[in-house]
């Protein structure tokens, strides 16, 4: 008698590593009706309209080159038969095993009511694109969300910095595929870092008033040092 599958084997089983390959997966082919987005995007690249997926349906995705992102975006913006005037989000998508990281930008037309995604695709070694804030106010928060957990710098953004991890986080960038689940430090070490934080660099004098007397414990010291303070073994 065959054993009978669970839904958890594969939980059992542990992360596996993803395809070895150069290239993003490509989804099947899938037959939707035509998008008249789509279709003016290609006859204004040519060449530079690199690809059309369709995905769940009739979700269109358009992939055009990085260093056209800014140009093909306001023109989606401003062209009358376009008018996406609603940036709906701006993420990113890591694969792993070395392929391109890819910036994702979700439009929507409320005029024609229409959504539209755009896809632009970087070399781990390049990962730099124009920011389309000087487009979108929404854009801002949103592309210094990438840049905090994927490392994606956005050229001429007007404030790039750290936006859900802290301001001086320096493990890297967690939703990247090489991130270790447990983060780049020990246990030990992400433990004596957390207990050693200075409230002030994080907490106006308002703030910390309103929590009342610190719970802080002494600066951390390695063990043998011969100081006081809590110890932490290595």
């Amino acid at each position: 008698m065959a054993e009978k599958k669970s839904s958890f084997d594969a939980v059992a089983l542990g992360p596996a590593g993803s395809a070895d390959t150069s290239e993003t997966p490509k989804p099947p082919p899938v037959t939707a009706p035509e998008h008249a987005s789509v279709t003016a995007l290609q006859a204004r690249l040519g060449d530079d309209f690199l690809r059309h997926d369709i995905v769940a349906g009739n979700q269109h995705i358009v992939f055009i080159p990085p260093d056209r992102n800014l140009e093909t975006l306001r023109w989606l913006r401003d062209d009358p038969d376009q008018s996406y005037d609603l940036l709906r989000d701006v993420t990113a998508v890591d694969y792993g095993a070395g392929t391109p990281l890819q910036v994702v930008y979700q439009l929507f037309s409320l005029q024609h009511k229409r959504a539209l995604c755009i896809k632009c695709e970087l070399p781990l070694d390049a990962l730099e694109i124009e920011s389309a804030c000087p487009l979108w106010k929404a854009a801002n928060w949103l592309e210094r969300e990438v840049w905090d957990l994927f490392g994606i710098t956005f050229r001429n953004h007007p404030d790039l910095r750290r936006i859900l991890m802290p301001l001086d986080y320096d493990e890297g960038h967690p939703l990247r595929k090489d991130f270790p689940l447990r983060g780049r430090f020990s246990r030990a070490e992400q433990t004596r870092r957390a207990l050693s934080q200075d409230l002030e660099h994080y907490y106006t004098e308002l703030e910390r008033g309103l929590g009342g007397e610190s719970q802080a414990l002494p600066p951390m010291r390695k063990s043998g040092d011969g100081e006081t303070g809590v110890e932490i073994a290595e």
